[in-house]
Order: C-alpha cells, then sequence, then structure tokens
C-alpha cells in the first residue's frame, strides 16, 4: 500500500474514509445505510453541500490560515509591503482566542435558588429581601428542569447530597415536601475525613483583601534586597546581595561556593514553624519567640535548632512519572484519572502569584489537593520579587504542598509581555532575585520549568541552568521547545541530553513528544531524572499505565467511555451536581475531549507507536462509539457531553481554549 502522507499517522487502509464518509456514518448514527458504499447519488449531492458546514478541525483554524497566506517568504506580512489591507473581522490577534463564547449561569438557569434555602443553612438569608435569589422551594421546582438521571453520585458515595433540591439528580434522595434523604450510616463514614486539602477559608480572603496577612520572612528578604551596597551597584540588583545571604546560598549549594566553612551560619527566618509565624507578635526577637511556642511531648533537636537552608526536604522523585501542570486540562478531576492510571508526581495549574495575594478564590481553587495525591505540587507564575516571595511566603503557611514549581516556560503573550513566564529566561537578574527570595521562605524544595530559549534557533537553557542550581533550586522541568516554536516540529531531546549533563547533580527532568512507552525509554536513555508529560497524558491518560507496565493498550471504546464517566463523577463531585456544577463539569469535559480526539486506537494502526504531532487522517472505528470519540468536530463532542450529563442548555456555543493561532 501507499506510504501515509508526512505528518499523517499510519492508519490501516481498510480503516481510512473520506471526509464525507466520515461525517454521513455518524449523522446516520452508525447505521450501515451511513456508509458511503450503500448511498444514492442524492445523498452525496446533500453530503457535498453540507462539506462547508461540517467544519474539520484537522485544517488550521481559519485566522491562522489568513496570517500564513498572508506571509511572504521572509516572512514579513504582505499588508506590510504594501499589499491592501484585509477586511477586518478577519483580523485576529494571534495566539489567544480572546473572544470565545462564555456561557455563564444566568445563560442557562434564570431562576436559582438562594444557597441558604438549597443547602439546608439553619440561619437566614444574610442579604434578606435584597437577595436576588429565589426563596420559594415550590416556584423553584416548577421551572426547574427535569433531572439528569436516577442515581446521585453525592448521595451514592458521601451519603449525603449537600446540593438538596437543586441537585440534577434531586429525585434519589428527595422525600415528601422535597426533604433531602440522609444516609446516616455512609454520611458517618466519611464524618470528619478531609478529601479535598488547601482550601481558602474566609478568614484567610479576608485578610488578604484587608492586606492583614503578615509576610515577616518576605518582607526581611526584600528589605535586604532595597539595600545600598559597598560596591555602589543599585541596590534591587542581586548581585549584590548581602554577606548572610551569599553564605546561606552557599550552605545551600557547596559545590559552588567560594570555599566550605565549618560552620553554616543561618538567617533568623530559617526553619521557623509556619503555622506558629503567623500568630507570634513582630515585636518579639526570635530568642523570646522560641520560648513562647507551647510543644506537646518530648522537647527534640528540631524544636530548638533552626533547620540550615541546606538541610531542607530533599525531592525524592527520580525516575517517577510526573505529570505537568496542564491549565485548563489539568483540574482535579483529571488529575485524579491520571493518579488511578499510575501518574506518581502531580502538580496544580499555574496559579497567578498576584491573584492568589488578593484572595481571589477562582485562583486558589488551582491549588486544591485530592487526598489521593500523595506527591504534589503548585505552580507559580509572577514577574517581580516582591509578589513571588511572598506568595511563597502565604503557601508555606496555609497549604500543604510537596513542592513549589516556578512557571520560567509559559510562552502566551498575555504572560510573556508583563515580563513572566519565558520572559524570565531574558531577566536573570528578576529570575535569581524570584528563586533566592522563594527558596528563603519556604519549608519545601522549590523547582523550575523552563523551556529550550524564546527564540527558536538560540538556545540559552544551558547557560541559565547551572545558575538555577547555584541559586538553590532543587530541580528543573526542560521542554524541549523555545516559545517561538510553541507545539510546532518535534523536541529536541539531545538538547535536553546536554542540559542534563550540565545540571548535574541537580536533578533535571525531560518533557515533550511522549506518547508512547518506547518514546518514554528513549527519554530516560538521554541521562534525565525522569519524564514530564503533558500533551500525551491528555491524549491518552493510559499512557501512565502503558510505560510502567510496557506495552501498548489496546484500548476499548466502551473502556475510554467509562473513564469518561469517571471524569463526570470526579467533576461533580468537585464542582457540584447543581445545574452550575454539571455544566462546568461539562465544560472542562469538552476542554479534554478536543485533546482525546487526536488517539488512534491501536488496532488501527499500520505501525506502532503513533507520534504526537501526526494528524489523525479520517477513519471509521471498529464500532460507532470509537468513530465518534475520533471526531474533531465540536458537535461530536457536545453529543458525547450529552451521553454522560444531559441534554446542552439551549443557545449552547463551546470552543477550545488551546485553538488558537498560536504560531506563524
Amino acid at each position: 500500500m501507499a506510504a501515509a502522507a508526512a505528518g499523517v499517522a499510519p492508519v490501516r487502509a481498510r480503516f481510512l474514509a473520506s471526509k464525507e464518509q466520515f461525517h454521513a456514518y455518524l449523522r446516520a448514527g452508525g447505521q450501515p445505510g451511513g456508509q458511503a458504499g450503500n448511498r444514492g447519488e442524492e445523498e452525496e449531492e446533500e453530503v457535498k453541500e453540507k462539506k462547508e458546514e461540517v467544519g474539520s478541525c484537522q485544517s488550521e483554524p481559519p485566522a491562522k490560515r489568513v496570517r500564513l497566506e498572508d506571509l511572504g517568504q521572509d516572512g514579513e506580512s504582505q499588508e506590510d509591503a504594501g499589499a491592501e489591507k484585509e477586511p477586518a473581522e478577519r483580523k485576529r490577534a494571534r495566539g489567544q482566542n480572546k473572544n470565545r463564547p462564555c456561557m455563564k449561569p444566568n445563560h442557562y438557569e434564570q431562576s436559582r435558588l438562594c444557597p441558604s434555602v438549597s443547602q439546608g443553612c439553619a440561619e437566614k438569608c444574610y442579604f434578606g429581601p435584597r437577595c436576588r435569589f429565589l426563596h420559594d422551594i415550590g416556584e423553584y421546582m416548577a421551572a426547574k428542569p427535569a433531572d439528569l438521571g436516577r442515581s446521585c453520585v453525592l448521595f451514592e458515595t458521601f451519603g449525603k447530597c449537600i446540593y438538596g433540591v437543586t441537585c440534577r439528580f434531586a429525585q434519589a434522595h428527595l422525600g415528601d415536601g422535597y426533604q433531602n434523604i440522609v444516609n446516616t450510616d455512609l454520611a458517618k463514614q466519611w464524618e470528619g475525613k478531609s478529601l479535598v486539602r488547601n482550601n481558602l477559608s474566609k478568614d484567610l480572603q479576608h485578610q488578604l483583601r484587608k492586606r492583614k496577612f503578615s509576610f515577616k520572612k518576605a518582607d526581611e528578604y526584600l528589605r535586604a534586597l532595597a539595600k545600598p551596597h559597598g560596591d555602589g551597584g543599585k541596590g534591587g540588583k542581586a548581585t549584590g546581595r548581602s554577606k548572610e545571604e551569599q553564605e546561606v546560598s552557599n550552605c545551600t549549594t557547596p559545590q559552588e561556593g567560594l570555599g566550605d566553612s565549618p560552620e553554616c551560619p543561618v538567617l533568623p527566618e530559617q526553619g521557623e514553624d509556619p503555622k506558629t509565624d503567623a500568630l507570634q507578635s513582630p515585636g518579639l526577637t526570635s530568642g523570646e519567640e522560641a520560648s513562647s511556642i507551647k510543644t506537646v511531648g518530648p522537647v527534640t533537636d528540631e524544636d530548638i535548632i533552626k533547620l540550615r537552608s541546606c538541610e531542607k526536604k530533599k525531592l525524592e522523585i527520580q525516575g517517577k512519572l510526573y505529570l505537568a501542570p496542564l491549565t485548563t486540562c489539568g483540574n482535579l478531576p483529571f488529575r485524579r484519572i491520571c493518579k488511578r492510571f499510575g501518574a506518581d508526581v502531580t502538580c496544580g495549574e499555574m496559579a497567578v502569584c498576584t491573584n492568589l495575594l488578593q484572595g481571589q478564590s477562582s485562583e486558589w481553587a488551582l491549588l486544591k489537593r485530592h487526598h489521593t495525591e500523595d506527591i504534589f505540587g503548585v505552580q507559580l507564575e509572577g514577574a517581580f520579587p516582591d509578589t513571588m516571595t511572598k506568595c511563597a511566603e502565604l503557601l508555606n503557611q496555609t497549604i500543604e504542598v510537596d513542592f513549589v514549581d516556578i512557571n520560567v516556560g509559559c510562552p502566551i503573550d498575555l504572560v510573556y509581555k508583563k515580563g513572566g513566564g519565558c520572559a524570565l529566561m531574558t531577566r536573570s537578574n528578576k529570575f535569581e532575585q524570584i528563586v533566592r527570595g522563594m527558596n528563603s521562605v519556604l519549608d519545601v524544595p522549590l523547582t523550575v520549568k523552563i523551556r529550550t530559549g524564546v527564540q527558536e534557533k538560540i538556545n540559552v537553557a544551558h547557560k541559565i541552568i547551572p545558575k538555577i542550581r547555584e541559586w538553590g533550586a532543587s530541580m528543573v522541568t526542560l521542554h524541549g521547545r523555545s516559545r517561538e516554536q510553541r507545539y510546532t516540529r518535534g523536541a529536541d531531546w539531545d538538547y535536553i541530553a546536554e542540559c542534563a549533563k550540565i545540571a548535574s547533580p541537580m536533578p533535571l527532568f525531560g518533557n515533550g513528544d511522549i506518547l508512547s512507552y518506547e518514546d518514554a525509554n528513549r527519554a530516560m536513555q538521554m541521562g534525565v531524572s525522569g519524564i514530564m508529560i503533558a500533551r500525551g497524558a491528555l491524549i491518552k491518560p493510559w499512557l501512565f499505565t502503558e510505560i510502567k507496565e510496557q506495552r501498548h493498550w489496546d484500548i476499548s471504546s466502551s473502556e475510554r467511555f467509562d473513564i469518561l464517566k469517571d471524569f463526570t463523577n470526579y467533576g461533580l463531585e468537585h464542582w457540584g451536581s447543581d445545574t452550575q456544577g454539571v455544566e462546568k463539569t461539562r465544560k472542562f469535559l469538552l476542554e479534554w475531549l478536543s485533546f482525546l480526539c487526536r488517539y488512534i486506537p491501536v488496532g488501527l494502526l499500520e505501525h506502532l507507536p503513533q507520534k504526537i504531532n501526526e494528524r489523525p487522517p479520517y477513519y471509521m472505528g471498529r464500532d460507532y462509539l470509537e468513530t465518534l470519540m475520533a471526531s474533531q468536530n465540536v458537535d461530536d463532542w457536545i453529543k458525547i457531553s450529552e451521553l454522560l450529563l444531559g441534554p446542552v442548555p439551549t443557545s449552547f456555543t463551546f470552543l477550545p481554549k488551546h485553538k488558537a493561532n498560536s504560531y506563524r
């Protein structure tokens, strides 16, 4: 048979189909009459008429095509060369879906019941007559949409559904007079257990909004940065660090220091108990603080002698499988799926430090940790040492994590133009201040994620990695692409191998283009300490199992559908089983389906393994569901979501976040 076209995955000939055959089969609901061989001429004409209507995601987004067509050989636009300007509606900002349709709660639920009524609160509504929600349950139930199913996952799992009458599966736990039924035996089993940690308390949110939270260690570090130094340099320069800071740095990485001192000096703030620090009066001396801390049980050395930074807890994850922090898709329910399939290390989605410092609930939600995540970290994004250091101290005192990661790899314009993400690779002074500052206030290891560089053919990671090690980071993760590349072309694993040697003895994890156990084996042979998996986990989350069992898993469509069912159950647990929770779960499910459709079943491939940058051709699966899951049409993703979460609200729209014009 003829070889597959370049960049197209090699699917066996008997499964291949044309675009028209593929969509006609799905429209026919999998009936044989929908196949091209059994269609009449009239239906062929109808399919041709609808060809434009049924959008193909294999081709690039319209805005990207326009941009590519406008570029000449040298990469400059024709408009710059004096060509006529294009119509305004065809122009769009590169790299972002700025005007994505966003369904808000009032778009799909006109009349909402007040939480004071729906969640059985003993107290009256705080807003009283000013409350804009309904308080009459009968009136609410008259307008409420039909239930989506007969069983509620919250009721079946925990013995109680806190959403009561607003639950979209309420018939499973509503008695006479709309009373919420509770399974007391099951509820007692979960009583007092914390399933999800790192929640934002109202008290902490109030402190942050009123700026009453104490950043004692961060302020001390920042004051030291601001002091003028004897070398006449600018006070904010990291090169003009105080003697104490240099000594602590040498203690962290003795191999980089000027000499070994018999005794390592310790800054006063190192090793203080994060939980008690906020309770201490700022006026107390360190001696008074030590004596005022009440302890229970025998006094240990750790109670009296503060830890030096070189004695900080080590991050022992060499050889483990690390699920990358994935913006939008790397949510808690998705991480639970990956943990079940064998992910060892998980990390929360990128959180913006300024939003965390303001106490924004939506940003703090990115820090939540499920109890099954045994090695868990959070990733912070910021551009300045003051906000990043304060945020690190805040998290050190308020949440439970095993490490904190700095995002120095984010390529999007919104972050880059403010000096964060990849831009820090070109701002070494600020980068150093951030790493040193965060490391000085954290009791857990600090890690850094970087790219090869900013420009496509100019790699700078090998120059930055030794500095990061010297500044005190415990680990570096290197994505084998530059900012300009985004996700075009393959990741440069030869360069990652070179950087792994330079980074030693500091661990370096490699990231990029891993979609099979064979890819993972090749990556580990490059001398890296471990591998981070990003898009590969989105395309097939069972990849972790494949790597650990060293096999290609020809997973069936029903098994894949069960994974989606588990995700929706986890989503209803996490975001709620009311209308708002159901639609939020649907939104994140659709985002994930926009990646899952790229997977090609093992049994359909001409040769293994599937490569991550090979686009799937149109093919017929071994059953209707497998074919439906292969569709790259948004309408078919919505159809899958309706099989799990019921019909979508009227005027529902969806555009995946990543489907943007990101690279010229």
